[in-house]
């Protein structure tokens, strides 16, 4: 079975040597794995995939070891496993301010589209309530009165549901570098609303517009703790307006029809299985 360990905490000597001792100890079969030492912020980081062996240790004896090295080492350690429960993948869809991608990814999963359960809507605003409302879908808001996310009760949350992919549903805020790294390996998803590697940052349609373009998208692509990275695109789709359309014609065009579209199709790519992110690098996993 596919596995995923996260580990992240103060960074020392020898942190990763007892994980990979101890799975390999077993059996297990690494696929992957990267490591990441930041100094400047004195934090050690770790993602591996593996081939565990089921047959000889169960999934919840090897989290229960793992936790136990964590405890050691100080260590934030989390196992991860699709096919360790038999349901439908479970999703944490993360909102700000707009509805228009919420509703759409919530109308896929009760039309059956797409193959995933909405454990949870999180919003560090709270103008996407009334939608988790409408579909019965556990709200939980995670910011302050100016917005800003506590970014602890994040994580919290979505051990608390058991989420398997986090969705950033025009979610306006920057996951921080240690986020990223907990839930690494593809399982967050991320809708920037332009087309990369061409136009990042906060203000993509105002950017092409400012360069006379025509043309305008959105990227539906794994998270990595680079903003914004080209390597991880799941899905692209892009409009075309006619010279002398209103920037906030194409803006409405893009937030009311394009985006949802795009994001909808990248998650419905990954709870399929058609795509995984493998060292930084979105691959088919198409037979």
């Amino acid at each position: 079975m596919q596995v995923t360990i996260t580990a992240v905490g103060p960074d020392n000597r020898g942190l990763a040597d007892p994980i990979v001792h101890y799975v390999t100890g077993v059996g297990a079969n690494i696929f992957e794995i990267q490591m990441y030492d930041r100094d400047s912020e004195h934090l050690f980081a770790m993602m591996l995939r593996m081939d565990w062996p089921t047959e000889k240790e169960s999934i919840a004896v090897l989290r229960k070891h793992l936790d136990e090295i964590g405890k050691l080492k100080s260590l934030s350690i989390r196992v991860w496993a699709r096919d360790e429960h038999k349901r439908l993948p479970r999703l944490a869809i993360c909102t700000t301010y707009r509805n228009e991608i919420p509703l759409a990814l919530l109308r896929n999963i009760r039309d059956g589209r797409l193959k995933a359960e909405a454990a949870v809507m999180i919003g560090n605003r709270d103008s996407c309530r009334n939608v988790a409302e409408q579909f019965d879908v556990p709200w939980r808001s995670i910011g302050d009165s100016k917005g800003e996310p506590d970014n602890d009760k994040f994580v919290n949350v979505l051990d608390e549901f058991e989420v398997d992919y986090i969705i950033l549903a025009r979610y306006m805020r920057i996951l921080p570098p240690r986020v990223c790294w907990e839930f690494a390996g593809g399982r967050i998803i991320n809708l920037h609303h332009g087309l990369l590697p061409s136009f990042p940052g906060f203000r993509p349609y105002h950017d092409a517009y400012s360069h006379h373009m025509l043309t305008y998208g959105a990227t539906a692509h794994f998270i990595v703790p680079e903003l914004d990275a080209g390597n991880q695109i799941i899905n692209q789709t892009a409009f075309t307006v006619l010279p002398g359309t209103p920037l906030a014609d194409v803006i409405r065009q893009g937030e009311t029809d394009n985006e949802p579209t795009c994001l909808v199709e990248a998650v419905r790519r990954v709870v399929d299985r058609e795509v995984e992110l493998h060292f930084h690098r979105v691959i088919s996993t198409s037979k």
